[in-house]
C-alpha cells in the first residue's frame, strides 16, 4: 500500500506520517533523504529521531532510493522527504526522469506498506531564477505521479489530515 502525505514546511506531515506508519507491525524502516550539512539540520534530525524513539531502523540515503526499497523486505518503510531527494538529484545534476522513473517504479513493486513524505512548493509565485523554477517544475511532475499510484494520499494542513484520496 503506497500512502503519499503532501504538506507545507512544518505543516506536521513528518509527525503525521510516523503516526500512520506506527499502525502497521515493527520494525519500521525511517528512509532518511536530508543531508546533514548545518547545525539547524542536526538539530531538526535529532528532533525527528527523539520523537520516533524504539522500533525505528533509520537508513539514511541521499539518491538511491529505489535500490533501498527493492533491497528491503521490511512491511513499513517512511521515505522522509521527496522534495529533498528531488533537491540531492538537481545539485548532483542526475538525470530526474530516470531516477523517478526507478522509484516510482520500485515502489509500486514493493509487497508492504510504504508511505512518502514530500512538500508542497507549488502554491506561491513562480520564482525569479531558473533553478527554482526547475525544482518547482520537478516537484510539481513528481507529487502528481505520486498521486496518480498512491492508494492513499493526506495533504496536512497545520497539524490536520485531509484525506485526498482513500
Amino acid at each position: 500500500m503506497i500512502h503519499f502525505v503532501l504538506g507545507g514546511a512544518k505543516s506536521g506531515k513528518s509527525r503525521f506520517a510516523e503516526n500512520q506508519v506506527m499502525l502497521y507491525p515493527a520494525p519500521w524502516i525511517y528512509l532518511a533523504t536530508a543531508r546533514c550539512m548545518d547545525h539547524e539540520m542536526q538539530e531538526k534530525i535529532a528532533v525527528h529521531q527523539k520523537r520516533r524513539g524504539q522500533g525505528w531502523q533509520t537508513i539514511e540515503e541521499s539518491i538511491n532510493l529505489a535500490d533501498i526499497i527493492n533491497t528491503n523486505n521490511v512491511h513499513s518503510i517512511l521515505v522522509d522527504c521527496l522534495t529533498l531527494w528531488l533537491t540531492n538529484l538537481l545539485m548532483d545534476n542526475r538525470n530526474i526522469k530516470e531516477e523517478t522513473d526507478k522509484f516510482l517504479s520500485a515502489l509500486t513493486t514493493f509487497h508492504g506498506n510504504i508511505i512518502i513524505v514530500s512538500n508542497e512548493v507549488g502554491q506561491g509565485i513562480v520564482p525569479d531564477n531558473a533553478l527554482a523554477r526547475k525544482f518547482i517544475n520537478e516537484a510539481g511532475i513528481l507529487h502528481q505521479k505520486m498521486a496518480a499510484i498512491a492508494h492513499k494520499f493526506t495533504m496536512v494542513v497545520a497539524g490536520c489530515p485531509l484525506n485526498i484520496k482513500i
